[in-house]
C-alpha cells in the first residue's frame, strides 16, 4: 500500500517539475534575449530586473502548480481510500453470505443424512414385513387348500359345482338386495320429484306475476234512440238483412231501450259486427250499400290488427321464427274469452311459466315458451270440426312446426299421451294460469250459488254454530260449539268438512277450513 502511495505522488509531481523547467528555459531564453538587445549598461539594470521578476513569477508558478498537485495527489488518494473500503465492505458481505450458505449447507447435509437414515430403517422394516407377509401367505394357501380339500369331502362336490352353488346363492343375494335398493332409490326419487315440482311451480308463479285483465266479448251496441233502431231495421228489414249477410251475425233489436245485441259464435265477426254497426250509428247514412263498404274496411282493419296483436304477443312471449299465419292466427285469441279470461293473454302467460320452469330443469326455454304460447291456437280457428287441440295440433303440422308444439298442442288436456317433456310443462302452466285467483270470472249467480253451498256443507256438521265463506271462497270459517266439540274434536272436524267438499263440490284452487272454538265467560260487577 506504502508503495502504491509514493507512486501516486510522483505521479503528482512529474507535472509540477516539468513546467517548472519549461518556465525556467523561458525565463533564461528571455534574459539573454533581452541582454543582447540592451547592448548598454542602462539596459543591463533593466534587464536584471524583469529577470528578477521573471524569477520571482517563476517561485510563484511553481508554487501554485506544487499546491495544485498536492490538492490533486489528496483528492487521488481520498478517492483511492473510498474505493478500498468499499472494495473491503463487499468483501466482508461475500464472505459474511458465503459463511451462511455454508451454514445452510450443513444443515441440509445434517437432514439429508437423517432422512436417508430414516428411509434405510424403513427400507429394512419393508424388507421384514415383507418377508412375514410371505410366510403368512405360504400359511394360508397351505389353511385353505387343506379347508378346501375337506370342504369337498364333506360337501361330496366338486370345485366346479361349489363353485357354481356359490354363484347362484351370490346372485340370488345380490337381487335381493338391488330389489330392495331399486325401490328405495324409486321411493326417494319421487319423493324428492314431487317436492322438486313444487318447488319450481312456486317457483315459476313466483317470478311470472302479472297482472290479468278479465275480459268478455262485447255483445251489445249503445243507440242514441228507438228511431235509430228502426233506421237499423230499414224499410221491410233490409238493411238488418244485409248487415248479418255481410257479417255473418245475429242482430236482435228488441224493446230493451238503448242497445241492441249482437251474436255470433266466431268471436272475431261478432267484433268486426259490433265495430261495423257502431260506425253506422255514428255516420247515420245506413243502407245496403253503405253498409257493405264499412264492414269491408272495418274486416280489413281487424285483420291487419289480429297481425299486429299477434306481432307483439310474439315479442312479449320472446318466440323467434313463427309462420306468418301462424301469427295473424294468434292475434285472434285476443278476441276470444274462457270464463272472462283473455285467451290470448292466458297463452303468453303459459308461455313465460313454460319458460320459467324448463329453464329450471335443464330444457330449451324458448321451445317450451313456443310450446306454451301455441298450446291454444285451435281456438282462434272456427272453421274446422273437432275439439281445439285437435284442430290446433293439425294447423301447427301444416304449417311444420316443431313436434314438441304439436304435441303439446294436442295432449295438453290429456286428449292423447304427452310423448315430449315440455307437454306436462304445458298442461301444469295451464292449469296454474287458469285457476290461480282473479285469471278467471265466473257468473254473480254461480259465485253466490258456490258460497252458498259452501256455508251448506259446513253448518251440516253437529256441533256447527255457524259458518261463513270469505276470501271470495277460498276459505270457510265455521264457528262451533265449544261445549259439544272440544279440542282435539276440532282438528277432525276439520278435516271432514275439507274432505266432503272435495266430495261434493267442483272448484278452482284450493278452499281453506278453519275451525273456531272458544269458551266466553260474561258477569256483571254490580
Amino acid at each position: 500500500m506504502r508503495e502504491q502511495l509514493s507512486l501516486l505522488a510522483a505521479m503528482g509531481d512529474l507535472p509540477s517539475a516539468m513546467l517548472g523547467v519549461l518556465l525556467g528555459g523561458a525565463a533564461v531564453w528571455l534574459a539573454v534575449y533581452l541582454l543582447n538587445r540592451s547592448r548598454g549598461a542602462a539596459h543591463r539594470a533593466q534587464v536584471e530586473k524583469e529577470l528578477q521578476e521573471a524569477r520571482q513569477r517563476r517561485e510563484e508558478i511553481l508554487r501554485a502548480a506544487q499546491m495544485e498537485a498536492q490538492k490533486v495527489h489528496l483528492e487521488m488518494k481520498e478517492r483511492f481510500e473510498r474505493e478500498t473500503a468499499e472494495t473491503r465492505e463487499e468483501t466482508r458481505a461475500a464472505e459474511k453470505r458465503l459463511a451462511k450458505r455454508e451454514d445452510q449447507i450443513d444443515k441440509k447435509t445434517d437432514v439429508l443424512n437423517t432422512k436417508e437414515k430414516k428411509i434405510e430403517d424403513a427400507e429394512q422394516e419393508i424388507a421384514r414385513r415383507r418377508a412375514e407377509l410371505e410366510k403368512k401367505e405360504a400359511e394360508s394357501a397351505r389353511i385353505l387348500a387343506e379347508q378346501r380339500s375337506e370342504l369337498l369331502r364333506i360337501t361330496h362336490m366338486t370345485a366346479e359345482e361349489a363353485h357354481a352353488e356359490c354363484l347362484r346363492r351370490l346372485g340370488l343375494e345380490v337381487e335381493r338386495e338391488a330389489g330392495q335398493m331399486v325401490e328405495k332409490i324409486i321411493a326417494t326419487a319421487q319423493e324428492n320429484a314431487r317436492e322438486k315440482a313444487r318447488q319450481i311451480t312456486i317457483e315459476a308463479i313466483q317470478r311470472y306475476a302479472s297482472e290479468h285483465t278479465s275480459e268478455a266479448t262485447v255483445s251489445t251496441v249503445d243507440v242514441p234512440s228507438d228511431e235509430m233502431k228502426g233506421r237499423i231495421i230499414g224499410r221491410e228489414g233490409r238493411n238488418i238483412r244485409a248487415f248479418e249477410k255481410e257479417t255473418g251475425v245475429n242482430v236482435i233489436v228488441d224493446d230493451t231501450p238503448g242497445i241492441v245485441t249482437v251474436t255470433c259464435f266466431d268471436p272475431v265477426r261478432k267484433e268486426v259486427a259490433r265495430l261495423a254497426l257502431e260506425r253506422l250509428i255514428k255516420d247515420g247514412r245506413i243502407h245496403p250499400t253503405r253498409i257493405e263498404e264499412l264492414v269491408a274496411t272495418t274486416q280489413k282493419e281487424i285483420e291487419e290488427r289480429c297481425s299486429e296483436l299477434g306481432r307483439q304477443a310474439v315479442l312479449e312471449a320472446n318466440v323467434t321464427g313463427l309462420n306468418k299465419k301462424l301469427v295473424d292466427t294468434l292475434g285472434r285469441l285476443q278476441f276470444r274469452t274462457s270464463y272472462g279470461q283473455n285467451v290470448l293473454r292466458h297463452s303468453i302467460e303459459v308461455a313465460h311459466l313454460c319458460g320459467i320452469m324448463a329453464d329450471e330443469l335443464g330444457l330449451d326455454g324458448a321451445l317450451a315458451r313456443r310450446c306454451g304460447l301455441l298450446h291454444d291456437i285451435g281456438k282462434a280457428i272456427s272453421d274446422e270440426e273437432g275439439t281445439h287441440t285437435k284442430v290446433g295440433a293439425d294447423f301447427c303440422k301444416k304449417l311444420s312446426e316443431h313436434p314438441a308444439v304439436i304435441n303439446a298442442v294436442a295432449a295438453h288436456h290429456g286428449d292423447v299421451a304427452a310423448t315430449y317433456a315440455y307437454t306436462p310443462l304445458v298442461m301444469a302452466a295451464d292449469a296454474v294460469s287458469a285457476s290461480r285467483p282473479g285469471s278467471r270470472r265466473e257468473s254473480l249467480e254461480k259465485y253466490i250459488k258456490r258460497l252458498e253451498e259452501l256455508e251448506a256443507i259446513a253448518n251440516g256438521f253437529t256441533g256447527v254454530r255457524q259458518a261463513h265463506a270469505v276470501e271470495a271462497g277460498r276459505e270457510v270459517r265455521v264457528i262451533v260449539d265449544a261445549v259439544q266439540v272440544d279440542d282435539r274434536s276440532s282438528l277432525k272436524l276439520a278435516r271432514d268438512i275439507a274432505k266432503k267438499i272435495e266430495e261434493s263440490m267442483t272448484y278452482p284452487g284450493e278452499i281453506k277450513v278453519t275451525v273456531l272454538r272458544e269458551i266466553r265467560a260474561t258477569e256483571y260487577a254490580r
